[in-house]
């Protein structure tokens, strides 16, 4: 089994800047040492006959395909603007009359 102990655990929080109390340390070092466990369990597995793959299940492309198709219009893209000037959207000025 391997153990991460309470000094490793405040280590690793002070260099994550975490604060941590000492029943808080106490408990994720038991948290993080099961982890491990974990870990170590799935590598001494033999995986020698399994190819490395990105995901566990086949994958594919769902997009369709991009194809042509025509767009609006201008006239039709300023329909619903609240205001237009000059064939272009008019909003309020934020920035004021400096260039």
């Amino acid at each position: 089994m391997s153990r991460i102990s309470v000094e490793e655990v405040r280590h690793v929080a002070l260099l994550a800047r975490l604060e941590l109390s000492d029943d808080e340390l106490a408990v994720l070092s038991g948290e993080l040492s099961a982890l491990l466990d974990h870990v170590e369990q799935i590598r001494r597995l033999d995986t020698s006959g399994v190819p490395p793959t990105a995901h566990p299940l086949p994958m594919r492309n769902v997009l369709r395909e991009d194809e042509p198709r025509p767009g609006l219009s201008a006239a039709e893209a300023l329909a619903a603007a609240p205001a237009v000037e000059d064939g272009r959207y008019s909003v309020p000025s934020i920035l004021g009359d400096e260039p």
